[in-house]
């Protein structure tokens, strides 16, 4: 679809109706004047959003009502970077009006802190909606997956009768199968552990929260929910820039551990690293997973002697470069080659992925990393 305006823009075409509103409102976003003609002369568009946040609302119900939601949430996020509408999802009105979506929660952790109290109450109201959308979407599959990994991780050896795992244990044994009798002789029994009775496995999840991380944070923080409701899962969550938090105790609630971040300020990956380390109890029962862009504002060396001495100890580490639906991200190729060399490979990892991500971690198995070429 072409849409014109101001003569039809050599389109040979009038708008009408419809199409005349669809046209003012990418206009408002789009057909900003770019050089003189502020008023619209010169056959030039004049156009904009202004700074009052009832109009960027308005604006706000018009593309909700023209476009789909998917190019809704990218207009949105264009409208707050080319028109510079982060002051305005300070004001209620506006946020009641916005699509919600991941972004937009990026944003609005990013203005927390100057955020009046009349607009927080809306603002969480917000940030609540999208992460029971993704809690709703990313639970089942995650617990499903991660239940079945740690019942195969806890297999032993010698196990009671009703805790043998008869398929495992046919394969394991088909050399001793005697045609004669059509039987297998299970010479060596294969079971699973006595579920969940205590915790089998740690994790600990270590998030950037530099502001490049924003949608990298909110679905880490729900999936940190998601392991914590877990009781096979003894979870740790801990956010870092220059300092590091520990936002463990706030698990139950995403919404909280979101509004416990501070998005934005430098990075100290080695910093944040030394908290995790000094948290392991059971080295070869945990599974340390790092979401960052490896852009270290901290002793690079030491960063990495850390995570050489965790994987020596048994440790499992994962290095997500990304947890989000956008691709590969810009990220530090020295850092993560220098990871890679020790064993530990750093890649970008979709929401959908991270279950087998974690399973595969926490069942020792090599991780099913994407190509990062087909991301791009």
């Amino acid at each position: 679809m072409v849409l014109g305006g101001g003569g039809a823009d050599g389109t040979g075409c009038e708008l009408r109706g419809r199409d005349v509103a669809m046209d003012g409102a990418l206009a408002s976003l789009y057909g900003r004047e770019k050089a003189g003609g502020a008023n619209g002369t010169g056959g030039r568009r004049s156009a904009g959003l202004g700074a009052s946040a009832p109009g960027v609302a308005r604006w706000l119900g018009d593309i909700r009502t023209y476009f789909p939601s998917s190019v809704v949430q990218v207009m949105q996020r264009d409208a707050i970077d080319r028109l510079g509408l982060s002051a305005l999802l300070l004001e209620p009105e506006m946020l009641e009006a916005v699509e919600a979506d991941v972004h937009l929660v990026g944003t609005l952790l990013s203005l927390n802190k100057v955020m009046p109290e009349t607009t927080k109450e809306t603002a969480r109201a917000v940030v609540r909606k999208v992460v029971e959308q993704l809690e709703k979407k990313l639970s089942q599959r995650t617990r499903a997956t991660l239940t079945g990994a740690l019942d195969r991780s806890a297999r032993i050896s010698r196990p009671r009768h009703r805790d043998i795992d008869w398929d495992r244990t046919i394969r394991a044994n088909l050399k001793n199968y005697l045609p004669e009798y059509r039987t297998v002789v299970p010479e060596r029994l294969i079971g699973y552990g006595r579920a969940a009775q205590s915790v089998k496995k740690d994790v600990v999840l270590c998030i950037d929260q530099s502001g490049s991380m924003a949608a990298s944070v909110v679905y880490a923080s729900v999936f940190g929910a998601v392991l914590a409701s877990m009781r096979a899962l003894d979870t740790r969550l801990v956010v870092f820039d220059t300092a590091v938090v520990d936002l463990t105790d706030q698990l139950d609630d995403p919404v909280d551990v979101l509004f416990g971040t501070q998005l934005g300020g430098g990075t100290d990956i080695n910093r944040a690293l030394a908290y995790c380390q000094s948290r392991i109890t059971r080295p070869t029962e945990t599974v340390v997973v790092l979401i960052s862009d490896l852009y270290e504002g901290g002793i690079r060396d030491e960063m990495l002697k850390r995570v050489a001495a965790m994987k020596a100890s048994g440790v499992q580490f994962v290095t997500l470069l990304a947890l989000s639906d956008e691709g590969a991200p810009a990220y530090d190729r020295d850092h993560a080659a220098a990871l890679a060399a020790l064993g530990a490979p750093a890649f970008a990892c979709t929401p959908d992925l991270f279950p087998d991500v974690m399973a595969a971690a926490i069942e020792k198995r090599p991780l099913p990393i994407p190509d990062m070429a087909e991301q791009r």
